[in-house]
């Protein structure tokens, strides 16, 4: 089926800079869009943010709309790609989260010693990886990156006290994880 002869009034004026006709476009793809940046997200924030990201990237192409396709369809593959795009930035982010509290558990058993530092090391980087994201970036910041809590709240985006309050719950939640081993690094 081909594009509706509104829809493509809605691209030719578009292209020529009309940002209401724009806006047309993405109130009548808008559903579909996010409908698929949901299932590929899992996540209403980031499915909002990735279809914002897709809407944008097709204002930014909408030259390179040759119409031998629907339009849906070359909006769907702007945003599979956004999606993509998204999941390997996601995928990184982890990844370095991850090397660093590795990196930062290492550093917790070296200056902890004795003979069960390796073991120790492990049930603190076990623990660290059960805390959510945002209290383990907190503790990691404060206690392994020797950053104060206006430092940690400058890189977290947030403000003093909720750094205080996730390294608060951190250390709560990793005193309870840790055992016999929680009261002996305060």
């Amino acid at each position: 089926m081909a594009d509706t002869d509104e829809e493509l009034q809605w691209i030719a004026q578009s292209r020529n800079g009309d940002h209401a006709a724009f806006g047309e476009l993405i109130r009548k793809h808008q559903q579909m869009i996010h409908t698929l940046t949901f299932r590929m997200t899992g996540s209403v924030a980031d499915c909002q943010d990735v279809a914002q990201e897709a809407f944008v990237r097709a204002y930014q192409q909408l030259d390179s709309f040759q119409g031998t396709a629907k339009f849906s369809s070359w909006l769907y593959r702007i945003a599979v790609n956004a999606c993509l795009d998204w999941r390997r930035r996601e995928q990184r982010r982890e990844r370095l989260l991850h090397d660093w509290s590795l990196e930062a558990a290492g550093q917790f058993a070296s200056d902890g010693g004795g003979a069960d530092g390796g073991e120790l090391s492990r049930e603190v980087q076990a623990a660290l990886m059960k805390l959510p994201a945002k209290q383990r970036a907190a503790i990691v910041l404060t206690v392994y990156g020797d950053q104060n809590h206006a430092e940690a709240a400058k890189a977290l985006n947030c403000s003093e006290a909720t750094v205080s309050w996730r390294v608060f719950a951190a250390r709560r939640k990793l005193k309870k994880l840790l055992g016999k081993h929680g009261g002996t690094h305060e």
